[in-house]
């Protein structure tokens, strides 16, 4: 699991930062909120932690830029000192999946998060069956059919796309992809991402005509979106 954090108070950023340390979470911090939405929208996070009052920018408007940009369903926690029910309401209506009003508790926060990546992974597992346009995308046989016929793919093949469709309009860094598809956590052999992509391309016929094209965004990585 890699958070994206938003606070700009320090002490709460520090205590925040080592319950996370604590867990052995990935994060990386941001105390500003343009930072912040900038950073989500051009890297790949699986989950994000929000506060409400920042220096530049409402945490409410930043939450609604995050959902505007970000196609796919990243969960996020937000985390404020206002605990007024009209508040917390605005927050969910906003785009908030949890509400968590500081100071956080350590077991808590970490229950909350874990339930929130957990709620994320099990609605991609019930999928024993997608459609996405003319592609199918079969969990249980790992087969992928275009316009009904079977597409012959590797077993490599089929979790990369299989990857790239559930995670539609996310931004996925070559390093994420070996980390979450291959299995290595390192920044060694990036080629390979795009070897393998290049290949899908190719076999999968993700061009225009059949509605989804693999963007290529420079020195960042890869991003599946739907062509209208």
């Amino acid at each position: 699991m890699k958070i994206a954090l938003l606070e700009d108070d320090p002490n709460q950023a520090e205590q925040i930062k080592s319950y996370l340390e604590a867990e052995a979470i990935d994060y990386k911090h941001f105390s500003l909120g343009k930072e912040f939405v900038f950073a989500v929208t051009h890297d790949s996070y699986d989950l994000l932690i929000m506060d409400w009052q920042l220096p530049d920018l409402d945490g409410i408007d930043a939450l609604r830029e995050i959902r505007q940009q970000v196609e796919w369903p990243i969960p996020i926690l937000f985390l404020t000192q206002r605990d007024a029910e009209t508040d917390i309401v605005n927050a969910l209506d906003a785009g908030a999946d949890d509400y968590m009003v500081k100071p956080a508790r350590q077991a808590e926060l970490i229950a909350r998060l874990k339930a929130l990546s957990r709620r994320n992974k099990t609605e991609m597992q019930d999928m024993q069956e997608a459609q996405y346009g003319p592609f199918t995308i079969s969990h249980k046989s790992r087969a992928i059919r275009l316009n009904g016929e079977s597409l012959a793919l590797t077993d490599k093949d089929f979790d990369l796309t299989a990857f790239l469709f559930e995670n539609k309009g996310r931004l996925l860094s070559r390093k994420y992809l070996l980390e979450r598809v291959w299995g290595v956590n390192s920044d060694i052999n990036t080629r390979t991402v795009d070897t393998h992509m290049s290949r899908l391309r190719r076999k999968l016929g993700i061009k225009p005509e059949n509605g989804f094209r693999i963007k290529t965004i420079y020195q960042h990585g890869y991003r599946l979106e739907e062509v209208s």
